[in-house]
């Protein structure tokens, strides 16, 4: 064989021999793997407390349109009542303001009821479909006024007298002292001047008392007339005849202001301890259309089960001695009594809510 073959021939074997490495390299290469991923298992989370329960209580709403004290007190003698005939467990609550307690209802919608006038229930309801129960009874009257007091000695004689006049009213969302009156006047053409948030009715009659004001605006309740009347109707005089307010004096168990043989029901019927003269210091100049009564709602996902106990029992209660010591209290809400009610009866404050535009941002905090 010639040298320049034998050349060639080691060529080709130095060539086999590369490939040859290069293919047995590649394949001890390293098998890459993925590392094993790890099963994580969420631990099983404990059921929700039930409502009803210690760890979950039913939160009774009031709004704060008396003494705040006066209310826990008579609210938990309810509660006590409701948990011994369902077995139920109940918080009272006072939110700071009626847009406050409309609010918590909202929020908490199914562990809920309140105790709210109709415009409250109305915006609830419009809100968040909070759902009426019972409407109050009050003497045997499902409805209520709002009534403008003044001064006793005061000049004014009808409502255009007030135009420009200083304004007491109780809180921005009280039906009867703010929303019915602004409507009236607004009717009315009458543009009050300055406008003083009291705090609530109470605290409304005792700013006309004190001269802090030139007139409020607060719940009516008719006065209680002797027997040869007959009750009190729309269109009789809402105050005590004149020549009656002389004798007006706080009756010997100090429950009540009387008159000869009528008796006060209204908000000034509330400050006669520390102004038992009250009626000789400020009168009704004039009231409003009859309002439907107060509420018991409540919010829109409460269990039907609990809330149909809770009917039957209040039922019951509204019987008894301890309901006149609680919601019965004249010095608390003063109902005598509660009757079904349907959303339907609240119509007539929904016109009046879009009339006025009426909302949860607009009747304040």
């Amino acid at each position: 064989m010639k040298k320049s073959g034998i050349s060639f021939f080691l060529a080709v074997l130095m060539v086999v021999a590369i490939i040859l490495s290069a293919c047995a390299q590649a394949t001890e290469a390293p098998v890459q793997t993925e590392a094993p991923t790890e099963v994580v298992t969420e631990a099983p989370t404990e059921a929700p407390p039930a409502i009803g329960t210690a760890e979950h209580p039913i939160k009774v709403l009031f709004v704060p349109s008396v003494d705040a004290n006066v209310i826990t007190t008579g609210g938990e003698i309810m509660a006590k009542a409701l948990k011994a005939a369902t077995g139920l467990e109940f918080v009272v609550s006072v939110p700071t303001s009626y847009a406050a307690t409309i609010e918590e209802m909202c929020a908490s919608p199914s562990d809920t009821m309140g105790f709210i006038p109709g415009l409250g229930y109305v915006l609830a309801h419009n809100l968040c479909g909070v759902d009426v129960a019972f409407k109050a009874i009050r003497f045997g009257n499902d409805s209520y006024y709002a009534q403008f007091l003044v001064q006793r000695d005061s000049p004014y004689k009808e409502l255009k007298d007030l135009d420009g006049k200083k304004w007491g009213t109780t809180d921005p969302g009280s039906t009867s002292g703010y929303m019915v009156p602004l409507v009236m006047f607004q009717e009315e053409g009458i543009k009050p001047g300055e406008t003083v948030e009291t705090g609530g009715h109470n605290q409304a009659v005792k700013a006309v008392y004190n001269g802090e004001v030139d007139f409020a605006t607060t719940f009516f309740s008719p006065p209680l007339r002797p027997e040869n009347l007959g009750p009190w109707k729309v269109g009789d005089p809402p105050d005590i005849p004149d020549e009656l307010v002389p004798e007006c004096k706080v009756s010997e168990d100090g429950k009540n202001l009387v008159c000869g043989g009528y008796t006060v029901l209204d908000a000034r019927r509330n400050i006669r301890t520390e102004a038992p003269d009250v009626i000789q210091k400020v009168r009704i100049l004039a009231i409003s259309p009859a309002i439907p009564n107060d509420t018991l709602s409540f919010g829109p996902e409460f269990p039907a089960d609990l809330r149909a106990k809770i009917e039957a029992a209040l039922i019951d209660f509204s019987k008894t001695e301890e309901w006149k010591a609680s919601i019965g209290n004249q010095d608390f809400y003063g109902w005598s009594g509660i009757a079904p009610a349907k959303d339907a009866e609240y119509d007539f404050i929904r016109k009046m809510v879009a009339a006025a535009g009426i909302t949860l941002e607009n009747i304040g905090k």
